[in-house]
């Protein structure tokens, strides 16, 4: 491929990419208009589902090529990419108002599942068990979402008797349109993939940069565009459901079917990722919680300071790649550059946990 059909093919894969992005947000938010439902469940249900459609294929693609390791590690950098860039970016846009429900309920549950997938890890490979109880705490969080979804619809409707779902268009047409969204969000994405693959290698691009850097946001870009283009929209319930949501859906579905789908002999866990992506996942949660609930908005400064984070993450991983000797001075100086946001974060948690105490503050209740 030469570097002007490079240019092109990545050009027709971004303009298809926020073309499905407007059509799955539109699709999405007529759903919950025409069910009476909160679109923050919305975005972490079906919307959070139909964006982690690339991650199911690669962790198919995976098990088939016997590459079962790559099923694990899509799924961590997804889950980093999702919290700290689609998150970030969003915040760069418009500040993001943080429902109520999402930091007492979501995030949490996104934490325990985090650390269960890191404890069953702890054994060096996944079997078929933690696959099976992966797909059942999804089975209940699923039924979960839903039964709150009726009961906040019922309370809406005793305390507010216009509060019946406002005409949002038809079901049918809002499952069309999302339908359509997913479509163009896959071809955008592997358009878009394929031809910034390309373009980096006529341009000499290093292959470890490459493969840390697009391949590894590749599948990522539906869950960027559609929160990008919901923040837009001004719908940053929907951005922000959808973030969380596909992280859930990543780590129970994903990693679930892919480990019963491995056989017998389940995934091999990497070294690297038990001692490095899977303990860095759980800290990035962990941050989440205090930055969205002592603020109850996500700034665009805490969305730099998300991006940032990442930066350094990319960075570890490009000097471990090229320099293995030079991992200890790089994360020396990063430890000493990045002291005060380590102070920024500790005071966040530290505030977060006397908001929860006094019971005074809360997010809004969205």
């Amino acid at each position: 491929m030469l570097f002007p059909q490079a240019l092109l093919t990545s050009l027709a894969g971004l303009l298809l990419l926020f073309c499905g992005g407007e059509a799955f947000v539109s699709g999405a938010s007529q759903m919950a208009r025409r069910l009476g439902i909160p679109a923050v469940v919305i975005g972490l249900t079906v919307v959070s589902l139909g964006t982690s459609a690339p991650e199911l294929a690669v962790a198919l693609m995976g098990i088939e090529r016997q590459d079962t390791a790559l099923v694990l590690g899509n799924v961590l950098g997804s889950n980093l990419f999702n919290l700290l860039v689609v998150l970030g970016s969003c915040a760069l846009v418009v500040p993001l108002r943080v429902s109520r429900r999402l930091v007492r309920r979501d995030l949490p549950v996104l934490l325990i599942a985090t650390l269960a997938v890191w404890g069953m890890a702890a054994a060096g490979r996944l079997l078929w068990p933690a696959g099976l109880a992966l797909l059942v705490g999804l089975t209940i969080n699923l039924v979960w979402e839903l039964v709150s979804a009726i009961e906040q619809r019922q309370l809406e409707r005793r305390s507010d008797s216009d509060s019946d779902p406002k005409p949002g268009g038809g079901l049918v047409p809002a499952l069309g349109l999302q339908g359509l969204g997913i479509g163009l969000l896959v071809l955008g994405s592997d358009l878009l993939l394929r031809g910034a693959l390309s373009a980096a290698r006529l341009l000499e691009v290093d292959q470890a940069v490459i493969g840390l850097t697009l391949v590894a946001a590749g599948t990522s870009l539906p869950e960027l565009v559609t929160s990008l283009v919901a923040a837009y929209r001004g719908r940053t319930d929907l951005a922000i459901g959808n973030a969380v949501g596909s992280s859930l859906f990543n780590l129970l579905l994903i990693l679930g079917m892919g480990v019963l789908f491995s056989g017998s002999s389940g995934i091999a866990v990497p070294a690297v990722l038990l001692q490095r992506d899977l303990p860095v996942l759980v800290v990035v949660t962990l941050i989440c919680m205090p930055l969205l609930w002592s603020y109850a908005t996500i700034t665009a400064t805490d969305g730099a300071l998300l991006l940032l984070i990442y930066g350094f993450y990319l960075v570890e991983l490009v000097v471990l790649a090229k320099l293995p000797t030079a991992i200890g001075t790089f994360r020396l100086a990063m430890l000493v550059g990045t002291g005060p946001v380590l102070a920024f974060l500790g005071w966040s948690v530290v505030s977060w946990w006397r908001v929860r105490g006094s019971g005074d503050a809360s997010p809004p209740a969205l």
